[in-house]
């Protein structure tokens, strides 16, 4: 679900709201459908002005004190109001920085409680910034956006208003301190995933005995030859030329991460799930968890190893295991709906002799997809055959070898079409290739049919609704998100540090933005705002902090000083609303920062 921001004219006149959305598949496509309507915000009129002194109360979702004139702490009544003249060619406004996302990151980072659990492990060693502070610069930067560290100490730190939010001058931010931040907050992986599984537990009343597991890879800018774990394999990002490292990574079904672990990038999938398995249990305990994996991490003696450990297990299963289940296939009965256009029944083994349970899945729009892109396959695969025949008949090859070799290299592009068909090479009596002999499989081709759009689940689970076995497989798209959320809006990838504990510190940085991130959509969820925290982010990116330069004129001494005053820019009417629902407030009150006097004409 997202946010949609609308525009209405009525009589002349413009109104704009928000619009609760979220997509849905039909048989004509997925379309979109107004899930609510939100309305005026109550108190948006009459929101009591806080200064920047409560700032900290402001991020951690406490009520500061009022705030009076120039941030001192005094009542609303007893707030004497100030009088001055102003030479209104003079006023200017300066030093405009980012606030809204960082405001609502370093909120996320607070309410986390990241800041005080820091402060109790990290001890303090005469550092002039103290580690708990750079932590969170990284992770701030990181959630909107920033590619490397040295970006964020040459430019954005001094662009964002974490100056003024975490009292940290921008003289003193570089690259080094960044760097050695990295270092220092490493040592702390196991003790940070530990608080964010009870925070997780206080705030959204989460449980941990269903876990989601899959893995992603992340490759290096550079040769990496300090990185004892960067070699190449299967890249996700599509790029093999690239060293890489794995990462696995288990999240809730709400999607919150509790736990990850680097591995070579060479590394198989299937070859990751035991020591994952022996990671969570060695935290947290080996309770009955039920964990859902996809095909790619499943092998008989993965499976066998969690039976072994009494946990329980929905995974997927690979396409060729669907062949012993075609006569429960084509059976018409026992199908249950699960939504439009996908149904599932409960089967057992036809071989029996085993306690797992098996769901047989069926999505017409998947059946779809899948026709399509084997017709296609089919198509420019007999193409490139037709016009290879064509040539031989015309010109016949004297070397066979050759042309079988060439034959082989076409149906190594297309293998789902090429197991439908079978090609040999015609020789004639001179024993030349003069031709292609091309036969359909109709055997293969019509079980292709058959299996279009289905797929097999596999169970331990004593759970007898396939519905609700389907929709718990269903969830390990949360992990998937999770992982394209960290690429793309995060950018893990591509990784620019070359040692081994310097990219596990930025995959740590990158796991803690991660669970900021999560969070943000689950406060979103809990307060009616859907899911979308990417349209939320874009929005609260117009509040702009800066500061407004008054030249006041002093009556006793008739001379002018400039006064400083720094504020927070008003969001527009349905940022405000947006902001009023998350119970977030911004620091209203103008902090004098700088008051220069100056001479009459000087």
């Amino acid at each position: 679900m997202f946010l949609r921001r609308n525009r209405r004219t009525v009589n002349g006149e413009c109104y704009e709201y928000w619009t609760l959305v979220k997509t849905v598949r039909t048989a004509k496509g997925p379309r979109q459908e107004i899930v609510a309507t939100l309305g005026k915000a109550p108190g948006l009129e009459s929101r009591t002005r806080y200064g920047w002194a409560g700032v900290a109360d402001l991020l951690e979702g406490r009520t500061p004190a009022v705030q009076g004139r120039l941030g001192e702490n005094l009542s609303a009544a007893a707030a004497p109001a100030q009088w001055a003249q102003v030479d209104l060619r003079g006023v200017r406004v300066e030093r405009v920085r980012e606030f809204g996302q960082v405001y609502l990151a370093l909120s996320l980072w607070r309410r986390l409680g990241l800041h005080t659990l820091l402060k109790e492990i990290i001890k303090p060693g005469g550092e002039d910034v103290p580690w708990e502070l750079t932590a969170c610069i990284l992770t701030v930067a990181r959630f909107c956006g920033q590619r490397s560290e040295l970006e964020v100490a040459e430019r954005w730190y001094a662009d964002s208003a974490l100056e003024d939010l975490l009292g940290v001058p921008v003289g003193q931010i570089n690259d080094a301190r960044l760097y050695r931040g990295l270092d220092v907050l490493l040592a702390h992986k196991d003790k940070l995933c530990t608080h964010l599984l009870k925070r997780y537990r206080d705030w959204f009343g989460v449980e941990f005995e269903f876990l989601l597991y899959d893995v992603t890879s992340t490759y290096f800018e550079g040769q990496a030859l300090d990185n004892e774990k960067a070699a190449r394999g299967y890249s996700r990002d599509h790029r093999p030329d690239c060293k890489q490292v794995n990462i696995g990574l288990v999240v809730t079904p709400e999607g919150l991460p509790i736990g990850y672990e680097i591995f070579a990038g060479n590394t198989a999938d299937v070859t990751t799930v035991e020591d994952m398995v022996e990671l969570m249990e060695k935290k947290y305990g080996q309770a009955q968890r039920l964990w859902v994996m996809d095909r790619g991490m499943i092998s008989e003696d993965n499976l066998d190893f969690l039976r072994a450990r009494a946990a329980r297990y929905l995974v997927g299963t690979p396409k060729r295991q669907l062949k012993a289940f075609e006569a429960q296939l084509l059976e018409k009965e026992n199908w249950a709906p699960v939504q439009a256009g996908v149904e599932v029944k409960l089967v057992a083994h036809p071989d029996g002799g085993t306690d797992e349970q098996y769901v047989l899945c069926r999505s017409s729009a998947r059946r779809a997809k899948e026709a399509a892109m084997i017709q296609l396959a089919r198509k420019r695969l007999r193409a490139q055959l037709d016009k290879t025949h064509a040539s031989l008949q015309q010109r016949p090859a004297r070397e066979p070898g050759v042309i079988e070799r060439r034959l082989g290299r076409w149906l190594g592009r297309f293998p789902a079409a090429e197991r439908l068909l079978e090609v040999t090479v015609e020789r004639n009596a001179q024993g030349q290739a003069c031709g292609l002999n091309i036969a359909e499989r109709a055997e293969r081709s019509a079980w292709a049919a058959h299996a279009h759009g289905a797929y097999l689940l596999r169970t331990n689970c004593s759970e007898k609704d396939p519905a609700k076995l389907w929709r718990w497989y269903m969830q390990l798209s949360q992990a998937e998100d999770a992982f394209r959320i960290s690429k793309s809006d995060l950018s893990l990838r591509p990784v620019f540090h070359q040692k081994t504990e310097r990219v596990a510190a930025h995959i740590l940085v990158c796991f803690l933005t991660l669970a900021l991130w999560r969070t943000l959509e689950m406060w979103m969820h809990g307060k009616g705002l859907g899911t979308c925290s990417r349209q939320l982010l874009k929005e609260v990116a117009t509040v702009r902090s800066m500061d407004v330069v008054l030249p006041v004129k002093e009556t006793a001494s008739q001379e002018t000083r400039d006064v400083r005053l720094r504020v927070v820019a008003r969001p527009d009417r349905l940022v405000a609303e947006l902001l009023v629902r998350l119970g977030l407030d911004l620091p209203s009150v103008p902090k004098a920062v700088q008051n220069v006097v100056e001479k009459n004409g000087g």
